[in-house]
């Protein structure tokens, strides 16, 4: 699980960086200030859960399922979450609608902020067992 955590946090970060260049040098010139700014908090998200894995991936957790289920729920929720703010940044230069992908962005949002509570559960727990 450390080595997942840790390829995905890098590769989250890594992705950051890009996208993060890219905005600043090339999607600035196509996106309009409203589209920019979701774009970048897309990117923001991105790059705080890149970092939480690389964080997450070296603490003992009360069990491997726990750590998997936190993993998997980042994982999958930074998936929908920035990148469904990703696309629908773009949605002005597609000829069709991409609507249905905006009920998406709760959803990745409400697994990270269930993650984030396991986390802190977890914590918890070892605070109060030592």
């Amino acid at each position: 699980m450390k080595t997942k955590m840790r390829f995905f946090g890098s590769l989250f970060m890594v992705l950051g960086m890009v996208l993060g260049a890219l905005g600043s040098h090339y999607f600035k010139k196509i996106l309009s200030a409203e589209s920019l700014s979701s774009f970048e908090v897309g990117l923001r998200y991105l790059i705080y859960q890149g970092l939480g894995l690389l964080v997450l991936s070296s603490i003992d957790f009360t069990t491997s399922k726990i750590k998997k289920y936190i993993f998997q729920l980042i994982l999958w929720g930074t998936i929908t979450f920035s990148g469904s703010i990703f696309i629908l940044s773009f949605k002005s230069q597609f000829s069709f609608s991409l609507a249905w992908i905006g009920p998406v962005t709760p959803i990745g949002g409400t697994a990270l902020i269930i993650a984030w509570i396991l986390t802190t559960r977890e914590f918890m727990k070892k605070t109060l067992l030592n």
